[in-house]
């Protein structure tokens, strides 16, 4: 692995309050490149209580500023709010109103808000659909990605019929359900599903919003802990043509390539080579939907799971690490290229341990549109407690991507 420095700053602003944007799955970058968005707080390293209000707005990376839009009920630490551009001009992001969760969609230039009638996880390019789930039983089971503070009408169920995954026409603002959490443990059951809860996780459409990939998620007790296991499956947008993608015990961190492919880290299975067994198990794959075939991406090259994301040209690969076990607790920051497998470990960043699990704060690397430069979250810098503080930084990597 080729190791090579990149320039990296700080685009929030150096004052009390603590910045990130969430997740690696989505554009913070608007469609210009120009203007980023993110999450203010006053607190960190402890879980939200319901009433605290996250603050979503516009951050300038030229002059490191904070423009607030509104303020929100409905967040966590690992994906903020779901805050996304919807349009140049318009922004949308997950709220609370009259005991729900709901979307809004607001307008910069003017602050007007429509509501939408269910909290959004994902949407198509083309912002005509959106994915929704029960952010109330995922923060229940998933502590740091769903939200608390409302109840769950689904909570004495171990795996509701009238739950799951919802499709919601924006245009029209409806709400359908489209895979139900009973069907899936129906459909691909394994004994220990019945009588603990199962839940639905990481929602992603393709590219072109024709096909979503999700997890189906069930509760486990291993000796004495808390853990869970993952079976992977990708639908048609309406919910039909569903395929299991990975039976097998895990799938983490994923992004789609393309339509029809997705790079996924997961626990997959042994390979024989001649008479020899190779344990595989844990690494990145390269999955082509609706088939078996299934391919290592750069085997043994990174040290473990981490949040990947394909380019815009989906040429190259971002991820990172966690800093258990790397004996400086630092995270990792890596780009790989995926026709001449060439790996690159463009950074280390501290990641105070103080930090409890829920609320610790992944680098999560975003792509900007044009593929050339990168922003992400990181408590590498100490505030004036002495412990990290969450801010956004961008990198420039258009030196390596661009050879």
């Amino acid at each position: 692995m080729q190791q090579i420095t990149i320039p990296v700053k700080a685009v929030t602003p150096d004052d009390e309050h603590h910045y990130f944007f969430g997740y690696f799955d989505k554009f913070q970058f608007d469609p210009s490149d120009r203007l980023l968005l993110g999450n203010r707080v006053d607190f960190t390293a402890r879980q939200p209580r319901f009433g605290e209000k996250n603050t979503v707005g516009i951050i300038d990376p030229e002059r490191a500023t904070f423009e607030p839009l509104a303020q929100t009920l409905a967040w966590n630490w690992q994906q903020g709010s779901m805050l996304q551009w919807f349009s140049q001009e318009e922004v949308i992001f997950n709220d609370v109103e009259d005991g729900q969760y709901v979307a809004r969609i607001l307008d910069i230039r003017n602050g007007k808000t429509r509501t939408l009638c269910r909290p959004v996880y994902c949407l198509t390019a083309d912002r005509k659909y959106a994915l929704s789930l029960n952010f109330a039983r995922l923060g229940r089971e998933r502590p740091g990605y769903g939200y608390d503070g409302l109840e769950d009408p689904t909570i004495n169920y171990a795996h509701p019929e009238e739950d799951g995954v919802f499709l919601l026409d924006i245009e029209k603002n409806t709400a359908e359900l489209v895979i139900s959490v009973d069907q899936m443990v129906r459909a691909y059951p394994r004994e220990v599903m019945w009588n603990t809860p199962s839940w639905f996780n990481h929602l992603l459409f393709n590219p072109s919003g024709t096909r979503f990939a999700f997890f189906h998620r069930w509760r486990l007790w291993e000796n004495n802990a808390r853990t869970h296991k993952t079976h992977m499956f990708t639908a048609n947008r309406d919910g039909s043509d569903i395929y299991p993608l990975n039976l097998e015990d895990m799938s983490s961190h994923y992004s789609w390539l393309n339509d029809h492919e997705i790079i996924n880290f997961s626990n997959r299975f042994k390979r024989i080579r001649g008479n020899r067994t190779d344990e595989i198990n844990w690494q990145y794959y390269r999955y082509r939907d609706k088939s078996e075939r299934v391919e290592v991406v750069a085997e043994d090259t990174f040290p473990g799971d981490g949040h990947c994301m394909a380019s815009p040209n989906a040429t190259w690969m971002v991820t990172d690490s966690y800093p258990y076990g790397s004996g400086d607790d630092n995270r990792r920051l890596f780009l790989y290229r995926f026709d001449t497998q060439e790996a690159f470990h463009i950074g280390s960043f501290w990641a105070d341990p103080i930090y409890p699990i829920p609320t610790r704060c992944d680098l999560h690397s975003r792509w900007s549109h044009d593929g050339r430069r990168l922003t992400f979250d990181s408590i590498h810098e100490k505030g004036p407690d002495g412990h990290g503080r969450r801010r956004i930084y961008l990198a420039d990597v258009s030196s390596i991507v661009e050879k």
